[in-house]
């Protein structure tokens, strides 16, 4: 998280973080705390807002994706905890997919999910193609 905050000191403010998995959460930490943040997407993870010291900050969109079934995901923190944090999000979406599979985006791996990855992708670009 300390790695991702000094990289993140180098980039423009205005800037859409993105995590997988453990990656959520340095990204969610510095979309909640880090002044100038445009959205967020988090996908395969997710923490309480309160994790951070202060909820999400208003006017910023927020995407999580995950799968229904990833033990990894709908287990009993990081989905409780999208759910939570959507419903404290004025602009959020939550998306859960059909599957079990973690790393479903990563075509490099057994769990890769072409048809959830394409759709992943699509909504995340249409976040940003909102936020242009």
């Amino acid at each position: 998280a300390e790695r991702a905050a000094a990289a993140a000191a180098a980039l423009p403010a205005r800037i859409v973080y993105v995590g997988i998995s453990l990656g959520v959460l340095p990204a969610q930490r510095l979309a909640q705390t880090r002044p100038g943040a445009r959205g967020g997407v988090l996908i395969s993870a997710c923490f309480p807002s309160a994790e951070f010291g202060q909820g999400w900050p208003p006017g910023v969109p927020l995407q999580v994706h995950g799968m229904e079934a990833d033990p990894e995901f709908a287990n009993e923190w990081d989905l409780p905890a999208a759910r939570a944090l959507v419903n404290e999000v004025e602009d959020s979406e939550l998306f859960l997919y059909p599957g079990d599979q973690h790393l479903f985006m990563d075509s490099s791996l057994p769990d890769f999910d072409e048809e959830a990855t394409a759709l992943l992708a699509r909504r995340t670009l249409a976040l940003l193609g909102q936020l242009a």
